[in-house]
């Protein structure tokens, strides 16, 4: 709940994206006062990037339930609910509509990059009067100027998409993938191959790293190009049975026809696969060539332009001045680290969760959405939307509701694979993962 110190202050939501914009919505319901900073021009920036993608979730799974009240109430009517949208259809048929509410539009603040949050006139150290002291939050502008706001809470719903994973072994850059990238070798994530980047690839040898669906999805919009567009497909899995997900038995029947789709490309030789495939480092003499260790020894491969596909993680830098308490393995919230690492987790076993989950040792501070599963791939829209529902209500001091956690999600035929569940995606875009399609209800206050 906010003290008496700080509600002088806003509440300051980083990203303007679903889950920043849904909280911005849970937050005018509750007449508390916020604004919202977006580093880009326009509502949810980073959707336009990957927008051609066609989401695997119908609408019913990816609209926020006070998003849509304020909305209908001005006169906006939701999309199909069985209808699948585009990234560019979520942005510009339900986020920009939102974002120009007037009730939310006013406190929207573009071109506002943040690169620190902290404490007013203390830092890390300071112990007395923390938690009575608002929250400053630095940002920067397009034209380089810097500027302080300050909060009575801020809620960090950033995002991953701005810093892929790399490419090479033990989490680090491969030696020459810097230089690789610089020279255009190496494509953006997600590029659309079918669209502005199809010179880059079409006609091409083309290799796509990664086994989740943002690697699927590129390969088969490569497979759909002329048959002068060579395709490799290279995994540091041994065994693809897991990759190709829940096929007829998932629910979301785009999700699964997507792995179907998938295994009969490679099965007709359309697309080789090379498994236990683990980038060392990257040549860069004429093509690009591509060096990896595999269990029959080391192996190079010669390609035009390499497509990563290998996941997201979030950039904490930001944030080294507040007392976190993060898991050490997934860098996500302590207590909700352990439901959600990757090594050990289906996508099924994550329960509901909300404010008291989601909270650090610095009060009022709150990690949410796609940033607040850290390098874990799984993360669903719904759950961010009952995530920002949650602390809306802490904020408010409605503890009842807080601690009284909803979530709905459809099924899934496999947990255990990243392309039968919802992995790898640049921002939050399917609506659930693996679970019985019921309402779950868990009270975490008692």
């Amino acid at each position: 709940m906010l003290t008496a110190a700080t509600t002088s202050h806003p509440v300051v939501i980083i990203g303007a994206g679903p889950i920043g914009l849904a909280a911005a919505a849970h937050l005018a319901e509750r007449g508390l006062s916020f604004v919202v900073l977006e580093s880009g021009s326009t509502a949810a920036a980073a959707i336009a990037d990957w927008g051609h993608t066609r989401l695997f979730s119908p609408w019913q799974y990816n609209l926020d339930a006070a998003a849509q009240r304020v909305l209908e109430a001005s006169g906006w009517t939701a999309p199909d609910a069985e209808a699948l949208p585009t990234g560019h259809e979520l942005r510009e048929q339900y986020l920009e509509p939102l974002a120009q509410l007037p009730q939310l539009a006013q406190s929207i603040r573009y071109n506002a990059r943040v690169t620190a949050v902290s404490r007013a006139d203390i830092d890390k150290t300071r112990t007395a009067r923390r938690e009575e002291t608002p929250f400053l939050v630095r940002i920067e502008t397009t034209d380089g100027r810097s500027d302080d706001v300050l909060a009575s809470a801020v809620i960090d719903a950033s995002g991953t998409w701005s810093i892929p994973n790399p490419l090479g072994q033990a989490g680090l850059l491969a030696p020459g993938e810097r230089q690789a990238l610089a020279a255009g070798l190496i494509t953006p994530p997600l590029p659309d191959v079918q669209g502005r980047d199809r010179v880059r690839v079409a006609g091409k040898r083309v290799m796509v790293t990664g086994a989740g669906h943002s690697a699927a999805n590129t390969l088969l919009d490569l497979a759909e190009l002329d048959a002068a567009t060579t395709i490799i497909w290279a995994v540091r899995t041994a065994d693809l049975s897991r990759v190709y997900g829940g096929g007829e038995q998932d629910e979301l029947a785009a999700r699964g026809a997507l792995g179907s789709r998938l295994r009969q490309l490679v099965d007709s030789g359309r697309i080789e696969v090379l498994t236990s495939f683990t980038i060392t480092r990257f040549g860069l003499e004429n093509a690009l060539t591509v060096h990896a260790v595999t269990p029959d020894g080391e192996r190079e491969v010669s390609v035009d332009v390499l497509v990563p596909a290998t996941g997201f993680r979030p950039d904490l830098g930001m944030l080294s001045e507040l007392r976190l308490n993060l898991d050490p393995a997934v860098e996500a919230p302590a207590q909700l680290g352990p439901f959600i690492d990757p090594e050990f987790h289906s996508c099924g076993s994550v329960e509901p969760h909300g404010e008291l989950v989601l909270a650090h040792p610095e009060k009022n501070f709150y990690i949410v959405g796609m940033k607040s599963y850290g390098r874990a791939p799984t993360f669903l829209m719904a759950t961010g939307y009952e995530q920002v529902r949650s602390i809306a209500a802490a904020l408010a001091g409605d503890r009842e509701a807080a601690d009284a956690v909803h979530l709905e999600l459809p099924e899934t035929g496999v947990c255990t694979t990243d392309l039968g569940g919802c992995c790898d995606d640049p921002v939050p875009a399917v609506g659930a993962c693996c679970s019985s399609p019921e309402l779950i209800e868990v009270s975490t206050g008692l």
